[in-house]
Order: structure tokens, then C-alpha cells, then sequence
């Protein structure tokens, strides 16, 4: 299996998505494996970050690799004016794979072509999420028994959330029905629903979220309103408390229906809604690790077959 970067999901075939998710399956039975030892895995988090970059390192942990890496940009050299391209450079020389968090939209994109190592996304701006994506898309498999034909229902900070825009491109090989659920300072942005149109993925537009609304949905994605995001604080005031889940409204959604956020929440999912049984966003950040195990076997060039033959299995209670 040849060796590949990870930078966007929207360039992977049906396929090769269930391959994936065939092998995230596999990491499920059996996280804790030495089928990485010997490779040094390298970090980078140019924006803070606590479940993508714990769970990239733990994924890497678990499967025998060495990390290296910062998790603050101002204790790296780019505060002395180190160019984002010198700093791969560098790091490449240190490590077998890169995985890096930018504020940059396309910043992951420029890395790969510069870099000798692969590249792996986690998160560029309000650009792309594609190992988020890739952890949502087995979360919804999992819960769902399939990706095909679901009602998926996205509702908040559509406009700068990057998680929505990666599952969006994703999820155009399985006929999905989305419904875009923000105001209309944060709306989904045209060339996502242009992209829609030209995929024949169906969608509707709402600015109201009530029970009556989610009521068909399979799936809904909440999204926290990005703070760090906005020029204009008087416009994230106006918006940041506009919609919020309880259990109230979740008194008649469908039986299959599960409540996903790609985390961290602020006000938008109540407290009491963690104890429902329609819940899985803390499922849904587990699932993280082993989408990211699968990530790092993906970049390195092993495949579903070498880990379905891997001996190196460490069992354990976890």
C-alpha cells in the first residue's frame, strides 16, 4: 500500500471511505498494537486543540510510534519568523508523518506539497476537518448500520464550521438529505450548497430549531458557535446563544436518532441531554482514536490486510 497524505476527504472514493472504516473496526477490537514501532510521529498545533491533538498522539501512542511536536506555536521557531514551509522542512527530518492544525485555510494543502513526509489535516481555519470527518462518518456507521439515504441534520455555526463542510464532501457518494439549521449570519456558505447542487445531494434551509423541525432526523450535528472566528464580536454576541438543545425537544425524534457535536460544546447542548439515551458525542469522540489510528496506517502505507494479520496486539482492559 503506497504511502499518501491526508489533507481532504472530498478526493476519497465509496471505496475506499468503507476501507477505512473496515479498518477503524479492526482498532476498535484491538487499539493497542506495536505496529507503528519504530516510527516517529511529529505534532504540530498552530491553534489549540484538545481532543484532535491527544487523541492524534494517543493514537500514535497506542500503536508503538514516538511523538514529537508543540502544542503552542509561540514555543516554535515561527515566532522568530520561521516560514510555515521551513518549519516542515525541518520537522520531516525528524519524523515519518506530520500532523498539523493551522489557521490558515490551505495550509495543510500547501504542507503537502512541500513536505517529503505525509501530511496529515487536522483542521485548517474554517476550511477543512477530514480526520473529524472521518471519525463522524464511522460514528454515524456505527449507529446507524449504514451511511446510505440518512436524513442528516446540521444546525449552528454552519458559515465558519469546518467539521459540517469536510462531512458535506464526504458524504456525497451515500444520497443524503441534509438540513442546514443557522441563522443567517451563519449559514451554510454558497459553494457548499452550490457543491450540493452539483452532486445531486438534497438539502433544505432553516432558521427555526424546535422539536417539530428535527423531528425526522437520523442525525444531528450540533456545532458551537466558533468565537475565535469572528472579526466582529458584536456579531458573535448577537449570535452565540441562538439556538440550544434539551431533552425536551428530544421527546419524539425517531428511535435511531443520535445527537452528535464534534466538541467543544458551549451553551448549545444542555447538560441534561449527556444522560439521554439519543446522545454520542462522547461516543463520538472516542471513536476518534480509532479513526486517527487508521489515519496515521493510511499516510504510513499499511493496509487493512497487514493489520488484519498484525501479531503485535497488546490486550488490555481499555
Amino acid at each position: 500500500m503506497e504511502k499518501h497524505n491526508f489533507v481532504t476527504i472530498a478526493d476519497l472514493s465509496k471505496e475506499k471511505i468503507m476501507y477505512l472504516l473496515q479498518m477503524a473496526h479492526e482498532f476498535e477490537k484491538h487499539p493497542n498494537r506495536e505496529i507503528l514501532k519504530g516510527k516517529v510521529i511529529a505534532t504540530l498545533f498552530f491553534e489549540p486543540s484538545t481532543r484532535t491533538q491527544l487523541s492524534f498522539q494517543t493514537a500514535a501512542n497506542r500503536l508503538g510510534a514516538r511523538v514529537i511536536g508543540f502544542s503552542d506555536a509561540k514555543t516554535s521557531s515561527t515566532t522568530k519568523g520561521e516560514t510555515l514551509k521551513d518549519t516542515i522542512l525541518m520537522v520531516s527530518n525528524y519524523a515519518d508523518a506530520i500532523a498539523m492544525r493551522h489557521y490558515i485555510e490551505g495550509a495543510a494543502q500547501y504542507a503537502s506539497e512541500v513536505s517529503p513526509v505525509p501530511i496529515i489535516n487536522a483542521g485548517d481555519g474554517a476550511h477543512m476537518h477530514p480526520s473529524q470527518c472521518l471519525l463522524d462518518l464511522y460514528s454515524i456507521y456505527k449507529t446507524q448500520g449504514t451511511l446510505d439515504n440518512l436524513n442528516i441534520y446540521l444546525v449552528g455555526d454552519l458559515r465558519y464550521g469546518r467539521t459540517v463542510h469536510s462531512l458535506i464532501t464526504a458524504m456525497r457518494h451515500f444520497n443524503p438529505t441534509f438540513h442546514f439549521i443557522a441563522p443567517k449570519e451563519l449559514a451554510m456558505p454558497n459553494e457548499y450548497k452550490l457543491y450540493c447542487k452539483d452532486h445531486n445531494i438534497q438539502f433544505q434551509e432553516h432558521t427555526a430549531f424546535n422539536e417539530k423541525v428535527i423531528a425526522d432526523a437520523d442525525i444531528l450535528y450540533m456545532t458551537r458557535v466558533q468565537k475565535e472566528r469572528f472579526s466582529d464580536l458584536m456579531e458573535y454576541e448577537k449570535v452565540k446563544n441562538v439556538y440550544r438543545l434539551t431533552n425536551d425537544m428530544l421527546k419524539n425524534v425517531k428511535p435511531n436518532m443520535k445527537v452528535m457535536h464534534p466538541l467543544p460544546r458551549i451553551n448549545e447542548i444542555a447538560y441534561e441531554v449527556d444522560a439521554n439515551p439519543h446522545a454520542y458525542y462522547i461516543q463520538q469522540a472516542k471513536n476518534g482514536l480509532y479513526a486517527r489510528e487508521v489515519i496515521f496506517c493510511y499516510c504510513l502505507g499499511i493496509s487493512l490486510e497487514d493489520v488484519k494479520n498484525d501479531t503485535t496486539i497488546i490486550e488490555s482492559k481499555y
